[in-house]
């Protein structure tokens, strides 16, 4: 298979944990979480200096705040005006959608409601992204960096982020307005599968002229070339287990794997994002309770 396209530039999703609060030291306290919580934070537990706080699903009457909230609150590093850096992911792409400022009241209410909530330094006051466009940010997990001085809101966005309606308020690429290229509100910050989907969806959109089609508009064109690719690249994959084949071996059959899948799913009108979400729901499930619901469903 020919190369993929050169991805542009990626931002990491951050994985979360639902098993307390993590210090750096290694030393840990419980975790915030309420009783009650919701069970659909995310699942990719990972031990490490970023500290994971688990969102409660209750909302708390103003100044009823928990020991525990309370003991996390007084631990971060505000700044001289109490204030600290606070960035907006997206949980299923790992896009930046937004940053602005929390303090501690603010911190406390996204905790409590789930709902991305900053400080307006120009207003100075509470702020809940969505309030008015209601295109609320809904809070999965909440992240400390190592230093205790900056906060990942980790959520799913009801709509465009920012107030342009663009998806992320991060659209301007800097090599790109370097090479002339103007800002365009559908430029995304993607990871390397999400830069790859938007190249094959592209691909869709093209309108074949003169000269061959590329290597992928044949695929979507083709549904039976498609699928006996992809039943190819599978059988690929598997033998490399079989055959005992090195890791170089097996990334780049499983690369021609995913390549050839993610064109189906845009054949089919099914988003990477939306792959993900499933995914999300799935990891606080066994695999039997998953193939039962599935039955059912």
């Amino acid at each position: 298979m020919a190369a993929a396209p050169a991805a542009a530039p990626t931002r990491a999703a951050v994985s979360s944990s639902s098993s307390g609060v993590t210090f750096c030291s290694g030393t840990s306290r419980p975790s915030p979480r309420a009783a009650a919580a919701s069970a659909s934070a995310p699942g990719w537990r990972r031990r490490g200096p970023a500290v994971s706080v688990a969102a409660s699903s209750g909302q708390s009457a103003p100044g009823d705040i928990d020991p525990k909230v309370d003991i996390l609150l007084d631990s971060v590093k505000w700044d001289s005006k109490g204030l600290a850096v606070a960035i907006a992911q997206n949980v299923d792409t790992g896009a930046i959608l937004m940053q602005g400022f929390a303090n501690k009241e603010a911190l406390a209410k996204t905790i409590s409601t789930r709902k991305a909530t900053f400080f307006s330094r120009s207003r100075s006051s509470l702020w809940t992204k969505g309030e008015t466009s209601m295109n609320f940010i809904n809070v999965h997990d909440i992240f400390l960096d190592c230093d205790r001085d900056s906060i990942i809101y980790l959520g799913k966005p009801d709509g465009p982020t920012c107030h342009t309606g663009a998806e992320t308020c991060y659209y301007t690429s800097v090599f790109d307005a370097l090479q002339g290229s103007k800002p365009s509100e559908e430029r995304q910050v993607m990871t390397t599968l999400y830069s790859l989907e938007d190249t094959i969806s592209r691909r869709q959109k093209e309108t074949v002229t003169e000269g061959k089609p590329s290597w992928t508009k044949k695929l979507l064109l083709d549904k039976q070339l498609l699928c006996s690719k992809i039943s190819e690249e599978a059988g690929e994959l598997n033998q490399t287990l079989l055959d005992n084949e090195d890791k170089s071996r097996t990334a780049s059959e499983m690369a021609d794997l995913l390549y050839h899948t993610l064109v189906l799913l845009r054949v089919k009108g099914v988003n990477m994002e939306d792959v993900h979400e499933v995914l999300r729901k799935r990891f606080s499930q066994s695999g039997i309770e998953e193939k039962a619901s599935r039955n059912k469903s």
